[in-house]
């Protein structure tokens, strides 16, 4: 039986009392603060000070754990606004906040489909407020809004914790790096590049985040006024 439908043990309020919700809001405090190599049933059970095996009773595998986790950001992510573009472009910026809070969650969203009970209901939301969009159109309409934000996340993670792993952040890393492309460029062989990287804007992790988001929804539109 999966987790989400599997009852939990009777309550005990002695020594501690316990729950999958307690459980999982210490597994979130000890990845929000040290990444998903510092969560474990016995790490959690340690925050939660009963022993290893009481946990057993509620989550038996780390794996189901991590889908806890997982759901339980979910319910901070529901989209707002009238009509279908309002409702994926909340579900983007609402999903991409969720990941700066909880960066762990980035590493985890993106494969197979998370089925929890927060997870769904975010799904219908998004689902119900594309009303009147067909359902050929629901699918990869939401299916590539939810690719670009997994892959525009990752990447800002990545460059968060590159920055901490090595103490530059961006400005100073392309510093560190313009003598050599100023030598690659000399060369005449680039061009096209060239151009772009002179004469190209330099936006702000979020209007990157917006403006590409806006072409994704444009695109969509397109494929709905068909």
């Amino acid at each position: 039986m999966l987790v989400w439908e599997r009852p939990e043990p009777p309550d005990r309020p002695v020594p501690a009392p316990l729950s999958r919700e307690r459980i999982v809001r210490a597994a979130i405090r000890l990845a929000d603060a040290d990444g998903l190599t510092a969560v474990s049933l016995r790490k959690v059970a340690a925050v939660l000070e009963v022993g290893p095996m009481r946990l057993y009773g509620y989550i038996a595998t780390k794996e189901e754990l991590l889908e806890l986790m997982v759901d339980a950001v979910y319910a901070e992510i529901r989209p707002t606004g009238d009509g279908w573009r309002a409702a994926l472009r909340s579900l983007a910026e609402a999903t991409r906040r969720a990941a700066h809070r909880h960066e762990w969650f980035a590493d985890l969203i993106g494969g197979r489909p998370q089925l929890g009970p927060n997870t769904l209901a975010t799904g219908n939301a998004v689902v119900a407020a594309m009303d009147g969009v067909g359902v050929d159109t629901i699918v990869p309409a939401t299916a590539a809004v939810n690719a670009y934000v997994v892959g525009a996340v990752r990447r800002e993670i990545a460059e968060r914790r590159a920055e901490r792993a090595t103490g530059t952040d961006k400005e100073q890393w392309q510093a560190a790096l313009g003598p050599y492309l100023e030598r690659t460029f000399a060369t005449g062989r680039l061009p096209a590049l060239e151009s772009v990287v002179r004469d190209g804007p330099h936006p702000t992790p979020d209007e990157t985040f917006d403006s590409g988001l806006a072409l994704l929804l444009d695109g969509i539109a397109t494929r709905i006024e068909k």
